[in-house]
C-alpha cells in the first residue's frame, strides 16, 4: 500500500523524506528562507515537513527570544502534532509515525515553558516530557526487538530514538545525584555515557534527526562541559564530530561558530576570531547567528585585554540583542572603566552612568546578579565624592571567571600575564584607596582571580596561598558569599592537579555543604559534581568541616 503523508494528498514516503532531507540540507548551507519554502507547502499534511519546519522555527524563537517568534514556533509545533496524530500512517505502521507525532511533546512542551511559565503550565508540561521519554523506551524497545520490520524510513526511526534516548539520558547525568535519584524514582535514566553514545550514532548517521544530535552534541562538548563543567571542555570530540560537516558544509554558519568555540577553548583566540568573523559573513538572513558571534568575540578580545574592541561587541548586543540587555550594559561600563581616566570613551558614554539602568536589569537577572553589588559600590563611591576605584575595573575579569575564561587564557601565558598584570594595578589601587564596608569582599575577589592566575603561570604555593586567604577570610566577607565556596573549588581543582585527591573531595563536599544561597549557586554546585564525577567519588561521602 502506498505511503499517505497525510489526510489530502498522497505523496510516496521516499519522495516526502528525500525532500525533507533537501530541506534540511539548504538549512545548513544557510539557506534559510529557501528551507522554509521547501517545506511550508506541506506542512498541514505531511507529518515530516511539519516536524521539521517546526524545528527551525523553533531554533529561530530561541535565538531571538521575540515574543511573536516564540508564539508562532509554539502554534507551529502543536500544529504539527496534531499532522502527525491525524497521519493515516499511523495505524498502518505504528513505530513510524508514533516517533514523529510523539516525539513533538517534547519540545512542544519546552515552547510551552516560554510562553506560559505558570505552575499549571510547568506541571503539565513535566507530564508531557515524561510521557515522551516512556514513549522513546518503548520504541527503543521495539527497534531492538527481533519483531520489527525494517521499513524505507527505518533510518529515520531509528535517528529519532538516538536523539530522544540519548538527549535525556545525557542531559538528566548533568544534574546533582539527589535530583538524579528522584529522576530515575520516576522513571527516567541519567546514563552519560550511554546518552553520548546513541548520540554520537544519530549524528553520524544521514537521517531527518541528524542535525540536532550534532548540535546537541557540539553544545554538550564547547559549552555545558566547559561552563558547568571544571573548564576544560572536550576539544577532540568536537573536533572529529565538526570535521565531516565543515567539509559538507564551508560556508555553514553554524558550523564557523562552533569551530570557532573549540579553537577558543584550546587558546587560539585570533583563529577563533577569523572563525566568529567568517560566521558573520557567511549568512545575512539570520542576524541572530551574529549575536552567538558577537558574544564570543567580546570574550576574545577581552582574554586579549582589547578593552575598546570588547566594548564594541558588547555594545552591538546590547543594541540588537534581547537575550539580556542589563548584561550588556554592565559589560560595557565593565570595559569602559578599564580605559585609563585620560583615554576618551567610545561615543561619548560615561560608565558610572551606564552602571545605573544596569543595576535595575541585574537586580532580576541571576546571571548578572554577581554586578548588582559592584553596581552599587560605584554608586556609593561617588555619592560620598570618591573617585570610581579601580577595583570596580575587574568586573569583566569577574564575569570572566564565571564564564570558565581563566581556563581559556591557561593554555597562553601572554594573556594570564596581561590579566594579572590587570589585577596588580586594581590591588594597588585598593590598597592606596581608604578602607569601606566593601574593601573585604573587593580584596578576596582579586585574591581568587590571581589565585586562578598564578596556577596558570604554575606557581601552585602562590596560588594555595591566596586561595586560603579567601577562606580565612570568609567571616569579614558582607556581600560576594560567592567567592568562599567557589574559591574552595578551585583550591580542590589545584588539589587534583597535585594528586591530592582525598582532600580535593573534602573540599568539594564542604563547599557544596557548608554554603547556601550565594549568587550563581546552581552553577558552583554543577561545577562541583562535575569535579567528583571526574574523581569518581562517592557522592555522598560526608564533607570534612577542618580545612
Amino acid at each position: 500500500m502506498p505511503f499517505v503523508c497525510g489526510s489530502s494528498s498522497p505523496m510516496a514516503l521516499k519522495e516526502c523524506l528525500d525532500e525533507c532531507m533537501e530541506a534540511l540540507d539548504l538549512f545548513l548551507n544557510n539557506h534559510f528562507s529557501e528551507s522554509l519554502e521547501r517545506l511550508r507547502p506541506r506542512v498541514n499534511e505531511s507529518m515530516y515537513h511539519a516536524l521539521i519546519y517546526a524545528t527551525v522555527l523553533e531554533m529561530e524563537a530561541m535565538m531571538t527570544f521575540q515574543h511573536d517568534d516564540i508564539s508562532r514556533a509554539g502554534n507551529t509545533m502543536k500544529n504539527a502534532q496534531e499532522v502527525c496524530n491525524r497521519s493515516q500512517f499511523l495505524i498502518l505502521y505504528i513505530s513510524e509515525p508514533l516517533t514523529e507525532g510523539e516525539t513533538l511533546i517534547h519540545p512542544e512542551s519546552g515552547i510551552s515553558y516560554l510562553t506560559d511559565e505558570n505552575m499549571v503550565s510547568f506541571i503539565k508540561g513535566g507530564i508531557k516530557v515524561r510521557n515522551s521519554y516512556l514513549i522513546y523506551k518503548e520504541l527503543h524497545a521495539l527497534v531492538k526487538s527481533r519483531h520489527c520490520l525494517k521499513g524505507p524510513s527505518h533510518e529515520h526511526l531509528q535517528g529519532g530514538i538516538s536523539f530522544g534516548i540519548g538527549a535525556f539520558n545525557l542531559t538528566l547525568s548533568l544534574f546533582p545525584p539527589r535530583i538524579l535519584k528522584v529522576l530515575e524514582f520516576a522513571g527516567f535514566s541519567g546514563d552519560k555515557e550511554y546518552g553520548l553514545g546513541l548520540l554520537r550514532e544519530g549524528a553520524t548517521a544521514k537521517n531527518l534527526r541528524s542535525m540536532l544530535c550534532a548540535l546537541l552534541l557540539l553544545c554538550y562538548y564547547t559549552f555545558l562541559t566547559f561552563i558547568l563543567g571544571t573548564g576544560e571542555g572536550e576539544v577532540t570530540e568536537a573536533e572529529s564530530l565538526l570535521k565531516p560537516f565543515r567539509q559538507h558544509y564551508p560556508r555553514g554558519a553554524i558550523f564557523l561558530f562552533f569551530a570557532g568555540r573549540t579553537e577558543e577553548i584550546k587558546g587560539n583566540i585570533d583563529e577563533a576570531v577569523k572563525l566568529f568573523e567568517d560566521g558573520c559573513k557567511a549568512q545575512q538572513a539570520w542576524k541572530q547567528f551574529h549575536h552567538m558571534c558577537y558574544w564570543e568575540l567580546m570574550w576574545c578580545f577581552t582574554y586579549k585585554c582589547a578593552w575598546k574592541m570588547a566594548y564594541f561587541y558588547a555594545d552591538l548586543l546590547s543594541q540588537e540583542s534581547r537575550w539580556s540587555k542589563a548584561m550588556y550594559v554592565y559589560m560595557k561600563a565593565a570595559y569602559l572603566s578599564m580605559l585609563p581616566n585620560s583615554e576618551a570613551r567610545p561615543f561619548g558614554e560615561d560608565e558610572v552612568e551606564l552602571f545605573s539602568p544596569a543595576l535595575q536589569g541585574c537586580k532580576s537577572s541571576q546571571a548578572a546578579g554577581t554586578g548588582a553589588g559592584k553596581v552599587s559600590r560605584v554608586h556609593t563611591h561617588t555619592h560620598y565624592g570618591f573617585s570610581v576605584p579601580s577595583v570596580f575595573t575587574r568586573s569583566s575579569q569577574e564575569m570572566m571567571y564565571m564564564w570558565n575564561g581563566f581556563s581559556v587564557i591557561s593554555k597562553r601565558p601572554d594573556l594570564t600575564d596581561g590579566m594579572m598584570k590587570t589585577l596588580e594595578t586594581a590591588e594597588r589601587a585598593l590598597l592606596a584607596a581608604p578602607e569601606n564596608e566593601y574593601s573585604v569582599d573587593d580584596k578576596c575577589l582579586i585574591l581568587l582571580l590571581k589565585g586562578l592566575c598564578f596556577k596558570n603561570q604554575g606557581c601552585l604555593q602562590a596560588a594555595e596561598e591566596c586561595f586560603h586567604e579567601v577562606f580565612s577570610s570568609q567571616k569579614k566577607i558582607r556581600f560576594d558569599h560567592y567567592l568562599v565556596p567557589n574559591c574552595l573549588v578551585e583550591l580542590s581543582l589545584l588539589y587534583v592537579d597535585q594528586g591530592r585527591r582525598d582532600e580535593a573531595i573534602k573540599l568539594l563536599h564542604k563547599a557544596k555543604h557548608n554554603y547556601k544561597d550565594y549568587s550563581m549557586e546552581s552553577r558552583t554546585l554543577f561545577r562541583i559534581h562535575a569535579a567528583l564525577a571526574k574523581l569518581k567519588a562517592d557522592p555522598g561521602e560526608e564533607e570534612d568541616n577542618n580545612l
